[in-house]
């Protein structure tokens, strides 16, 4: 892209310099940008737009209306508003350049309309000031002063606000002020606002261009207000920087002026020495210049001479008439062709989103139809995983009635023995030991020593008994039956699995206050945890601990096996349903492991959420 635009500097500078290669180069260049292979229709548009810009810069206006056109048409139908508003703006010059000034109009509106609805940024607001130049040009030659002065300040006072360095433009619209106010007979507005301008001695200084223009008008200002006394000096003056900076364009005006002034004063000789200058450097410019010079010259010199200017006058005046009606035609020629196009594109745009929609409603249908049978089979895996719940709670459920007959069935046989220790065992005792205390009244010493020694014995054994009476009817702790499960659980499945294991929990924890559903949780996704290390851990011993912290109930399992990184392991199954049942019970699951050093679970369970 770097290599195109360069490309396109360099052939720009070569078409200024001479006409007569203008063509060729851009023929070249012309076939050098079709060589170009794009499928993006924006990149081809701005393709048209830099072959138009070639031909404006070589003077051969309907090509570069032409490409204009075609650049136009692909930005509008994408909606760039900028690129459109910048390409109305060139089209609305090549229009006035042509004099067809109702187009140039309603072209440059156009674009202003456009750069309204964008946001008022630097670049924005410069082409905006263009295109009130522009309307300020087109209503000066309409003679239209008042329209055409309103425009040359509205562009005035964007310029004067806008970031860079701007002089040179301000320069020129304050320049065409000049003109305007000469021509609608505002001769002090005229003469003030060049003031103005030569005040800037940096824009005198820098452009010289400009400051001669502005002589030339303020010069005509004094001319056609009679003010002669810096005359012809003024002229003479502009006439010598055009000479310095190698302008003999605009030292045609200069030289028609001077013709003038010196044929008004009846200097012939000087007159027609201005005059037919001016006609022979107007021959290599524009013809409105050139028919300029030929009335001038029809009015200086007399007789045959005269006539003859005349007449030249008024071949050129016809045949540029029939040339400026022609472009006119072939401008709204290329309208017509393009409002066809457009039309084209509006029914084939009209027909592909008529497909759209057909596509987006076939689409959503079947969109709709995946979403249904997701839905369907969302509700059966919910249904599903409801079922399983319900049977994971009367599974816990049976496996704590089951315990609590269990635990009813010792409490019952510990009362029997009990009562039977105490009715039966313990009523034989106090029988035989009363009758030893009968068998006290023996005076021997050795018998009575023998006796004591007995009842004594059988006290004792009296003591023992009532003891482990009262041990044996005593009730289990509450709240141990989960315990034992846990304890069941994890002893079950190290058996299982050739672990040995180490199992700690805190009494602190009050398991009958938490609900059976998050007491289900904890048992499978410990028991998935279990599993998980003989799949994968390749361990020999595994630590299960239950604390309480801050009414947390955290769950640590920890294994010495081979470990893992967990930043890249893949979540399976297993680990998915332990998330699941983590989010159920609105708690953590954290996992840490460093290769060769084990994996650690933590399991955090909120204990104030119920139950």
């Amino acid at each position: 892209m770097k290599f195109t635009l360069l490309f396109l500097f360099f052939s720009i500078c070569i078409l200024n310099a001479q006409q007569s290669e203008n063509l060729n180069k851009i023929d070249s260049i012309h076939k050098y940008i079709s060589s170009i292979k794009s499928s993006d229709s924006l990149s081809i548009a701005h393709q048209h737009y830099q072959i138009g810009e070639l031909y404006r810069y070589a003077l051969i206006n309907d090509s570069a209306y032409y490409y204009y056109q075609k650049a136009k048409k692909v930005f509008k139908q994408f909606d760039n508003r900028f690129e459109t508003s910048v390409t109305l703006y060139r089209l609305a010059g090549m229009q006035a350049y042509d004099k067809d000034y109702t187009g140039s109009e309603v072209s440059a509106f156009e674009s202003i309309a456009l750069l309204e609805d964008l946001p008022q940024t630097n670049e924005i607001r410069k082409f905006k000031a263009y295109n009130y130049n522009l309307l300020g040009i087109i209503f000066d030659e309409l003679e239209l002063f008042e329209d055409s002065i309103k425009y040359y300040d509205l562009a005035l006072s964007i310029k004067m606000g806008l970031e860079g360095d701007f002089e040179r433009s301000i320069g020129a619209t304050l320049n065409n002020l000049v003109k305007v106010y000469r021509r609608s007979g505002q001769f002090q507005l005229a003469k003030d606002t060049y003031n103005q301008i030569i005040s800037n001695k940096s824009l005198v200084n820098s452009h010289p261009d400009i400051y001669v223009l502005a002589l030339g008008n303020y010069g005509k200002t004094l001319y056609e207000s009679g003010d002669l006394e810096q005359l012809p000096g003024i002229y003479l003056k502009a006439l010598k920087i055009t000479d310095s900076i190698n302008d003999s364009y605009n030292s045609i005006i200069l030289h028609q002026h001077l013709a003038e002034y010196y044929n008004d004063n009846n200097l012939t000789d000087s007159a027609k020495y201005y005059a037919y200058k001016a006609k022979e450097i107007s021959k290599d410019y524009a013809n409105d210049d050139l028919l300029k010079s030929l009335m001038l010259l029809s009015k200086i010199e007399e007789g045959e001479k005269a006539t003859k200017f005349l007449e030249q006058y008024v071949t050129l005046s016809d045949s540029l008439q029939k040339a400026e009606r022609a472009i006119r035609n072939k401008f709204a020629r290329i309208r017509f062709e393009t409002q066809q196009i457009e039309q084209e594109n509006i029914r084939i745009a009209r027909e592909r989103m008529w497909l759209i929609i057909i596509s987006v409603i076939l689409l959503v249908a079947a969109l709709l139809l995946y979403v249904i049978i997701s839905q369907r089979a969302k509700n059966k895996e919910l249904e599903f995983n409801r079922q399983q719940q319900e049977a994971n709670e009367e599974i816990y459920n049976l496996m704590l009635a089951q315990n609590d007959k269990i635990e009813e069935a010792r409490a019952l046989e510990k009362k029997r023995i009990s009562e039977e220790l105490h009715d039966g065992v313990l009523g034989r005792l106090f029988g035989t030991r009363l009758s030893l205390d009968s068998l006290n009244l023996n005076p021997s010493v050795e018998a009575i020593k023998t006796r004591g020694q007995y009842i004594d014995e059988l006290k004792t054994i009296e003591e023992d008994i009532r003891k482990v009476s009262h041990e044996l009817n005593t009730d289990f702790v509450s709240g141990s039956g989960f315990v034992d499960i846990i304890e069941t659980l994890v002893e079950t499945q190290t058996n299982a699995y050739g672990l040995e294991y180490d199992l700690s929990h805190d009494d602190d924890i009050h398991w009958d206050g938490v609900s059976n559903k998050y007491k289900i949780h904890v048992y499978r996704m410990l028991q998935e945890a279990l599993h998980n290390i003989y799949k994968h851990a390749e361990a020999t011993k595994v630590d299960v601990s239950f604390k309480l912290k801050n009414d947390v109930i955290c769950l640590i399992i920890k294994d010495d096996g081979s470990g893992f990184d967990v930043n890249k392991a893949k979540s399976g199954i297993g680990l998915k349903n332990m998330n699941s049942r983590i989010g159920e019970v609105e708690g953590n699951l954290h996992i840490e492991s460093e290769k060769e050093k084990g994996t650690t679970v933590t399991i955090e369970i909120p204990t104030k959420i119920e139950v």
